[in-house]
């Protein structure tokens, strides 16, 4: 698992390699991600814009920036967590993601927290020991 913590919010992250979604002989790995976000302050906040850099082992980057999350722009008061799963397609076996949310508190202020990086590697195949 992967934490990071920013202006009182704590953003964790698990992902996990989707075989059932991935097609390797035709360049295609899938992974999906579940995020936990937990306000940990004493404001109530509104996650309202993502963005995300994703890095393949090749060294090529892609930047996503779009509104919410899933479709959705959870508020959390004190105390409270958003939990969600996505997914990523690469054409390489690994890479690498990172990014950040935008908030904004129920007193105006406006600001980002990091979403730790995190790696995206296809499992190894098991060994048979003969």
């Amino acid at each position: 698992m992967y934490v990071a913590v920013t202006h009182d919010i704590r953003v964790a992250v698990e992902p996990a390699y989707s075989p059932e979604r991935s097609k390797p002989d035709e360049g295609l790995h899938f992974w999906l991600y579940t995020i936990e976000i937990v306000n940990l302050g004493r404001r109530t906040v509104q996650l309202t814009h993502r963005h995300w850099i994703i890095t393949d082992a090749s060294g090529r980057r892609q930047e996503v920036r779009g509104v919410g999350v899933v479709g959705e722009q959870p508020t959390l008061a004190p105390g409270q967590s958003f939990r969600y799963t996505s997914g990523c397609p690469l054409g390489e076996a690994s890479g690498m993601m990172e990014g950040a949310y935008r908030l904004i508190a129920d007193d105006g202020d406006v600001f980002e927290v990091a979403v730790p990086a995190f790696s995206l590697d296809v499992p190894a195949a098991p060994r048979v020991l003969n």
